[in-house]
């Protein structure tokens, strides 16, 4: 297995991790608990180091999940979390009606909780999930520097904070990774001074989404239709006529595909892993059919050819579709 490492910090990872938040929320089930803590071992006997998850998924569960397939791996593996949502009374959990809430109190408790659902000693890399307008960035890094200095975080992460965010979260305590969606049919990092700003202070950047939520695979036609707590079935770029008119996206996938032996998700993943060294997709997959053709990225060399080709193909295409 290929391995990274994010910036300055020298977080070393797979060059590929494994996003899980479909394992147990925002999708149909596709197997038991069981099956899912196998396919987590079978991802680290592939060689994948790197688990995404969050405290909301579910709301707790994706934890629980992540958090027993993994622990006959400690020391083995990175494991990353999220903090940054209010909760409602008993285990309803966070919902949108409640909103955000990084107050230094909250993160605290819910790093206290995370660390026992994820049986670990310290959280790898713990993610603010989205920037809270209600309290300054400064508090947010503030309170994950003590927990840093107390051995409960080992490395600070943002997620979807833009560029001003990500420099005042750093000047307080050093942020390791910034997870944001980061694909072929979404570039805004490269366009609004994050992708930059990362470079120029040594931060590692997770794309999640890297296949488009599947949609850059191949495999969604307009005709696919999604049960109802898939989260795509409420997307603006899954509706029967976004899928057609993005179909542009994917034939030039399978182009450039054809000419390596590999498939439209492996040009998808390649393209990103060329765009820098720092760069770990998290591809969420629960299938192991999948989760062998995402690794199959890392053997597709890109010429500098290819991406000059890619990156002016994809410049005349207008994806159709909010991203939410």
């Amino acid at each position: 297995m290929l391995m990274r490492k994010f910036g300055k910090n020298n977080l070393e990872v797979s060059a590929l991790g494994l996003g899980c938040m479909r394992m147990t929320f925002g999708d149909k089930p596709i197997g038991t608990r069981q099956d899912m803590i196998d396919f987590i071992h079978t991802a680290v006997e592939r060689g994948i180091t790197f688990f995404d998850t969050a405290e909301v998924y579910g709301p707790y569960t994706n934890e629980d999940l992540v958090g027993e397939a993994l622990e006959p791996f400690k020391g083995e593996v990175v494991i990353a979390t999220k903090f940054g949502w209010k909760h409602g009374p008993g285990n309803e959990g966070p919902q949108t009606k409640f909103g955000l809430d990084s107050r230094p109190e909250q993160i605290k408790r819910v790093a206290e909780a995370s660390l026992k659902r994820l049986r670990v000693g310290a959280i790898d890399l713990f993610y603010q999930h989205r920037p809270d307008p209600n309290v300054p960035i400064e508090d947010v890094a503030g309170a994950v520097k003590e927990l840093i200095q107390a051995g409960k975080v080992k490395h600070f992460g943002l997620s979807e904070s833009g560029a001003d965010l990500i420099r005042r979260a750093h000047a307080v305590q050093p942020v390791t990774a910034l997870q944001s969606e980061y694909s072929l049919w979404w570039r805004a990092v490269e366009e609004n001074d994050v992708l930059s700003t990362c470079e120029e202070l040594g931060i590692g950047l997770v794309p999640y989404s890297p296949l488009g939520r599947g949609y850059l695979t191949g495999k969604i036609a307009e005709d696919t239709t999604f049960a109802e707590n898939d989260i795509r079935s409420h997307n603006p770029r899954f509706t029967p006529e976004a899928i057609k008119a993005n179909q542009v996206v994917v034939d030039l996938l399978e182009r450039i595909g054809s000419d390596k032996g590999a498939t439209p998700a492996q040009i998808a993943l390649a393209w990103l892993l060329a765009q820098k060294p720092w760069i770990v997709p998290i591809p969420g997959s629960r299938r192991i059919i999948h989760l062998e053709d995402n690794l199959g990225a890392l053997e597709v060399e890109l010429t500098s050819e290819d991406l000059s080709e890619i990156r002016e193909a994809i410049s005349k295409i207008t994806v159709v579709g909010h991203r939410y």
